[in-house]
């Protein structure tokens, strides 16, 4: 199966403009054999939407997602994107449409809010782990934050995936100076391919924004300034540079292509059920993997330990003992 990346670099909240740039890279890719395109995180918005992300949200029957569910004619398309529910959530979503029809939207599960991230104050978070089957290969669709948190990935392996669509928008700096964003993700991508033996599909975009943050005047601060008014906060302003580094990774957890950094480009490879075979009999250490051990776990963890606990500081544990 033949795959694209698109590391694009949207324009913030412009999106207008996204829109035409994705639906034309969509039949671009097509016109060249692709099977399924990828696309970043919010590639229809940008990232830093801030308090102005309604206004570039759409719904699932809106003119502008049936545009790009038409123009998957003969391919498969993975699309970032704001996303506003019937009952008005909105959700940083990932748009999954196959051959011109809307399968659904995987909205993102873990949203940061610290530090320059504050999607938490915006979104609301998904409560699914879905896949979808394209060819012969079953996909997930993992957004950023969710592929830092292990047991979301797992889920979609349990289900059989043997593809990840891995979507972030990544900036240098974002996670302060002594955490390289870019070392990071390099491991991540790679580890998932390795450990679970499947392909995955990374893509970052590129470009440079903005971010804001009104932060308070102490008054220590204050006392050694002039006097400017009655107002109690100042603006803070910073750059971020989006680093690309799209790849994408066979199930031995090797790079087949990468994308330069800061710099908008497409990478395309193929991706063969033959070496998902190879890797099951040479690595078969998932073979015996027990997810409902894990289950049963779970729920000790999560029920039975908690209420032993409770039952123990209240001296009832104590009783029924005896």
């Amino acid at each position: 199966m033949k795959v694209f990346a698109y590391q694009t670099n949207p324009k913030l909240l412009d999106l207008r403009d996204n829109l035409e740039d994705v639906i034309s890279k969509i039949r671009e890719a097509a016109d060249q054999g692709a099977q399924l395109v990828a696309f970043p995180e919010l590639a229809l918005t940008g990232y830093f939407v801030g308090q102005r992300y309604h206004e570039v949200a759409l719904r699932m029957d809106s003119p502008e997602v049936k545009a790009l569910a038409e123009a998957t004619r003969g391919t498969a398309a993975v699309i970032g994107f704001i996303e506003e529910s019937p009952a008005m959530n909105f959700y940083n979503s990932a748009l999954v449409a196959v051959d011109g029809k809307i399968q659904y939207a995987h909205r993102k599960l873990n949203l940061p809010n610290y530090g320059v991230f504050e999607e938490r104050k915006y979104f609301a978070s998904g409560k699914h782990v879905p896949v979808f089957k394209l060819k012969d290969f079953t996909i997930a669709v993992f957004i950023c934050n969710d592929l830092w948190h292990p047991s979301l990935p797992y889920l979609g392996v349990v289900q059989k995936a043997d593809v990840f669509v891995s979507m972030f928008n990544s900036s240098q700096g974002s996670m302060g100076s002594e955490f390289s964003n870019i070392e990071s993700w390099g491991i991540i991508n790679k580890f998932y391919s390795r450990i679970f033996g499947i392909y995955n599909i990374c893509v970052n975009r590129v470009g440079e924004e903005r971010w804001q943050e009104r932060r308070s005047i102490l008054a220590a601060e204050t006392a050694s300034m002039a006097p400017t008014g009655p107002s109690a906060s100042r603006l803070h302003e910073e750059v971020f540079h989006f680093w690309g580094g799209s790849e994408i990774i066979n199930p031995f957890g090797k790079p087949m292509v990468k994308a330069p950094l800061y710099d908008e480009q497409v990478i395309s490879t193929n991706i063969s059920r033959d070496v998902l075979r190879q890797k099951k009999i040479l690595l078969p250490y998932l073979r015996d993997d027990d997810p409902y051990f894990t289950h049963r776990e779970l729920q000790k963890i999560l029920y039975e330990k908690p209420r032993l606990e409770h039952l123990s500081k209240s001296g009832a544990l104590l009783r029924i003992n005896k």
